[in-house]
């Protein structure tokens, strides 16, 4: 199977999109990820797919914990910081939640604790669970699909009533 053809079709599957965070030794590290899904709800787990080649993997493998912000529509520029596609320097605004850094004024953040993680193809898979989350409800949520950003608004307002 072609490689190209299986990145399309995966790009037709729209997604979140979120920043993953996790902190060592007082240093913030985060990465922008689709990868991410609820596995349970008793316990409340969840799981995220790191690649291996990203330095995320070794920080999350090192900090046992991570956290998940749910980027809002208009944080757009947020993702491409944390993915590496902006050449200017920028510096991203974090709060707390439960001691770890979230992204300022996503949608919602969750906080985990790695209970397990496992070897899949050149991605490691890594469940947490949830320690501590929070949300906003009225925010709509930044998308990706067919490898671009898209909102709710824009495709709300493109449906014929």
């Amino acid at each position: 199977m072609d490689d190209r053809l299986f990145r399309n079709v995966m790009g037709t599957f729209a997604t979140g999109v979120t920043v993953i965070t996790t902190e060592i030794d007082g240093d913030i590290h985060g990465m922008t990820a689709n990868a991410f899904m609820s596995v349970s709800l008793h316990p409340k787990l969840v799981l995220i797919s790191i690649g291996e080649k990203a330095k995320m993997r070794e920080r999350i493998k090192k900090s046992k914990t991570y956290a998940v912000s749910f980027l809002a529509e208009e944080q757009k520029e947020i993702s491409m910081l944390f993915a590496g596609q902006l050449k200017e320097k920028r510096e991203a605004e974090f709060d707390r939640l439960n001691g770890m850094p979230v992204i300022k004024g996503a949608i919602a953040s969750l906080t985990c604790n790695v209970v397990a993680e496992y070897e899949a193809g050149d991605h490691t898979l890594f469940i947490g669970e949830v320690t501590d989350m929070r949300f906003q409800e009225e925010a709509e949520p930044l998308i990706f699909y067919q490898g671009k950003y898209r909102g709710l608004k824009a495709l709300k307002e493109s449906i014929p009533s």
